[in-house]
């Protein structure tokens, strides 16, 4: 089983790709994002230290975290987004190495696919076999987001502007996938790179 690691900035199409991967190939995907609120779930393993460290006001009536108080309390305050996201960022690494322990033990597995923004910043180049950069041209990329979004462009600005550069990018990946034309493009892309790596994809 190959572990592949699939990143890019916002409004790269990340999740179009994905959802390729998933109908195509023998392969489990995750999306660290998802992971990231399930580790923060009751009985999981930053639930209570994240209530120890911000107080039970940002809990829901039914004892659930409420991340937009959360993102609302953490926005601007660094030292609270740091200590937050030292409990988050090992326990969804250590979620996510489970989960491919599990599927090297699936003959019917090939690929073991996880997607995050911030894969490369957060030290995943040292535990996949290959790291993927879904690259998509800038001003594509603002137009998506603002159809799909309702993005303003200086949000838009924003957070690109806290992303990795197109260079860091580059230099920290294995493969580059162009996503900036039709999805049928970046698709031959992947097959292309994968029929080395299986021999057989869902029909």
């Amino acid at each position: 089983m190959r572990l592949i690691g699939v990143t890019g900035g916002v409004g790269a199409g990340k999740s179009e790709i994905l959802q390729y991967l998933k109908k195509h190939y023998k392969c489990e995907v995750y999306m660290a994002d998802q992971v990231a609120h399930k580790v923060q779930e009751p009985g999981q393993p930053c639930y209570e230290k994240i209530v120890e460290i911000m107080g039970k006001d940002v809990l829901k009536p039914d004892g659930t975290i409420d991340r937009t108080i959360m993102a609302a309390r953490i926005f601007g305050e660094r030292e609270l987004l740091l200590k937050i996201n030292a409990l988050i960022h090992p326990a969804v690494q250590e979620y996510l190495l489970e989960r491919v322990k599990e599927a090297r033990e699936n003959p019917q597995i090939e690929l073991f696919f996880i997607e995050a923004a911030l894969l490369i910043e957060s030290g995943y180049k040292k535990i996949v076999d290959e790291m993927w950069y879904i690259h998509t041209d800038e001003e594509v990329r603002r137009k998506r987001l603002e159809c799909s979004r309702g993005y303003s462009p200086q949000k838009i600005t924003q957070i690109m502007d806290k992303q990795l550069s197109e260079e860091a990018f580059r230099l920290a990946s294995d493969f580059v996938i162009d996503n900036s034309g039709e999805p049928e493009e970046s698709f031959r892309q992947i097959d292309e790179r994968l029929k080395s790596y299986t021999r057989r994809t869902v029909q």
